[in-house]
């Protein structure tokens, strides 16, 4: 595909656990094509020996970073010259950063605004800051939860009983709420995909795998407070959603 979104994507090997790199790459691919894949770290590190096995698996570049000074983390350094030196030779247009470190919010905030798409992962300790820095930032506890629902034999449409699953707290329902009172019509319906497209600007961290459920969708349905519509698109090849507000 011509207009497809080339990413690099550069992982802070010594922030992020090895354990699920494949579930990672797969959910990376789905925003792009990650056309350069680097992790950095001290190799010389018994830490960093889980990841060995994984990169030729993944096909993943090993930067070589050693921590000249101690106290000072030279892998942030490294990763962050070898992203600017990415972005003024024009081979990609967007970022994946692979993190939990507040240390690159600002490597995010500029790269945004170079024009570059900037995808964040991380851990759900990751600090507020860097999470609002990217367009859009995924929980790898997420993919930890995928990995373990596919042992099972949960549906999309239903919550599965995993860990680390967020609660729907009165202010996320109140986000929703606002978004599609934003959007609505005059009958107060609003198209599903702008719904989600402008969640996903107001909080980047906003995704319905955190609550337990694949889509949008089965996550508007549990809350029971909006009304949901099915309509024939243009032809009538496929389904188009809509939501709104139910009124008091």
């Amino acid at each position: 595909m011509e207009n497809e979104i080339k990413l690099a994507v550069l992982i802070d090997g010594d922030n992020i656990p090895s354990a699920y790199v494949k579930e990672m790459m797969e959910e990376i691919a789905k925003y792009g094509n990650p056309t350069i894949k680097r992790i950095y770290g001290d190799w010389t590190k018994p830490t960093l020996s889980k990841w060995k096995n994984l990169l030729l698996e993944n096909a993943i570049n090993p930067i070589q970073q050693y921590s000249y000074t101690t106290g000072k983390n030279a892998t942030d350094s490294a990763m962050i010259i070898d992203a600017m030196d990415i972005l003024y030779g024009g081979r990609v247009n967007g970022f994946c950063l692979v993190s939990s470190d507040s240390d690159f919010t600002k490597l995010a905030t500029r790269l945004r605004e170079a024009g570059m798409k900037v995808y964040g992962l991380g851990e759900k300790k990751t600090p507020e800051p860097f999470i609002v820095a990217c367009d859009k930032f995924i929980y790898i506890e997420i993919l930890e939860n995928r990995t373990k629902e596919s042992e099972s034999s949960t549906t999309p449409d239903k919550p599965a009983k995993k860990s680390q699953v967020d609660k729907i707290t009165p202010k996320v329902i109140k986000m929703i709420t606002s978004t599609i009172s934003d959007l609505a019509d005059e009958d107060g319906w609003a198209f599903l995909g702008d719904v989600g497209s402008l969640l996903q600007k107001k909080q980047p961290n906003f995704d319905s795998r955190n609550y337990g459920f694949e889509k949008l969708t089965p996550l508007i349905n549990s809350i029971g407070k909006f009304e949901i519509e099915q309509r024939d698109s243009y032809k009538g090849k496929f389904k188009l959603i809509y939501v709104r507000n139910k009124k008091r």
